[in-house]
């Protein structure tokens, strides 16, 4: 793992794109500080640039550092979660254009992927992931499952559990207001 993390970081901190295993599916990435990176991404999956990004972190505390404010709901939700679970919050910051909705919205996965955490910890900012796929179309459940043009056009690919063939399957996403109300976006 350690081989993969110096190369990915490597090219995140070139402002490049991984195509990198999550805890949930495989996905492209890059520094979500980084608005040019955010645009590559944007180009490999053929993806309009009105729809925002999910972006990784590993802790709470980098949590607060994209927030604007964490509504107390959100906390009690990752207290209790026990499966990757991404939540839409009202307002993103310190992030590169293209990650947050029009309405300033944001939405974050707090990760428990080991390589992911790793990733992020030394990168020391967010990470993007999206599926990787072409937007309109299926996300991979493996890595066998992405398409050769995905593979071809991120800058690195991470050669761990490429030979996985557990079909994983995109995170539910919720949003959670400040007053508390909570609406299921997927499930």
């Amino acid at each position: 793992m350690k081989s993969n993390i110096e190369k990915s970081l490597d090219v995140l901190l070139k402002g490049g794109v991984i195509l990198y295993p999550t805890d949930t599916i495989w996905g492209l990435g890059c520094d979500a500080t980084n608005a040019s990176a955010v645009g590559k991404i944007f180009s490999i999956k053929k993806r309009h640039d009105s729809k925002s990004l999910i972006i990784l972190v590993n802790s709470i505390d980098m949590l607060a550092k994209y927030v604007d404010d964490i509504p107390s709901a959100a906390l009690e939700i990752l207290n209790v979660a026990d499966k990757p679970l991404t939540i839409v919050y009202p307002s993103g910051r310190n992030l590169a254009e293209g990650i947050c909705a029009n309405d300033g919205s944001v939405g974050i996965r707090l990760t428990a992927d080991s390589f992911c955490k790793v990733l992020i910890e030394k990168l020391g900012r967010p990470l993007v992931s999206t599926s990787a796929n072409e937007s309109g179309q299926p996300p991979p459940g493996n890595f066998a499952e992405i398409p050769e043009t995905i593979r071809n056009a991120a800058d690195y690919v991470v050669t761990i559990r490429r030979n996985e063939k557990r079909q994983g399957k995109p995170s539910p996403v919720i949003r959670v207001e400040m007053n508390g109300i909570i609406k299921i976006l997927r499930m």
